[in-house]
């Protein structure tokens, strides 16, 4: 399971942008969280990823407590979560080729064995075709480069998948493709999904159930600092 207990996290301890927020998801399920824009629903995103250290509260994942976060993490944490973000320009390195970005993870984990068998799997998944491999993130467009940071956070077969508006930027075909690639995903593997977002539409059709933002904080008290 993963857990996320009476989280206040933000940017400056004096003005969390969020405070004491409470949420879970079951492996195998499917959540999503709505709320408007601005309201600190992608800091817990970050949070739920392991991006983000909370100025308190508790993060459980598989029943284990994080005490650290990003690079200092454990690695059987790290790759436990896969991540994908709402602005594809801005989390994709320019200079790579997409079969590159795809395959950052598997580099950075010490699995380059794995490589000529997983891209071209995860780029059909995706619907990304050969060609569009060997281009770099100027020569494709948004939905493309998309599809590529999808593939990213599948490569090392996450048990947890955090969409933070994933499909906020994207026209509704290709918004149909890449929850439809999620899927297929969750089906093969139980992975459980978080999904953030604005549009209670999609998420009420994606997801098992949605999460209002106002409901995370309603009586819940901060349970402690988190650790360093």
């Amino acid at each position: 399971m993963l857990e996320l207990r009476a989280i206040t996290a933000g940017y400056d301890r004096r003005a969390p942008v969020v405070r004491a927020a409470s949420l879970s998801v079951v492996p195998g399920e499917a959540v999503g969280l709505l709320g408007p824009s601005g309201c600190g629903k992608s800091t817990l995103a970050r949070v739920a990823a392991l991006l983000h250290r909370p100025d308190a509260g508790t993060v459980l994942l598989d029943g284990e407590s994080v005490r650290r976060w990003r690079h200092r993490a454990p690695r059987a944490l790290r790759t436990a979560v896969g991540v994908v973000f709402q602005q594809p320009r801005l989390s994709a390195d320019p200079r790579l080729r997409l079969t590159d970005l795809i395959a950052e993870p598997l580099r950075a984990t010490g699995r380059r064995d794995d490589i000529p068998r997983r891209i071209p799997e995860l780029a059909s998944s995706v619907g990304l075709t050969p060609d569009l491999l060997t281009r770099r993130p100027h020569e494709v467009s948004d939905g493309q480069l998309q599809r590529a940071c999808l593939a990213r956070a599948l490569v090392l077969r996450p048990r947890w998948l955090v969409c933070d508006e994933m499909t906020a930027m994207l026209d509704a075909s290709t918004t149909a493709a890449l929850v439809a690639a999620v899927e297929h995903y969750r089906a093969a593997t139980g992975a459980g999904l978080l999904a953030v977002g604005h549009d209670q539409v999609l998420l009420d059709r994606w997801c098992d159930r949605t999460v209002h933002w106002e409901e995370l904080t309603a009586a819940t008290e901060p349970v402690g600092p988190s650790p360093v």
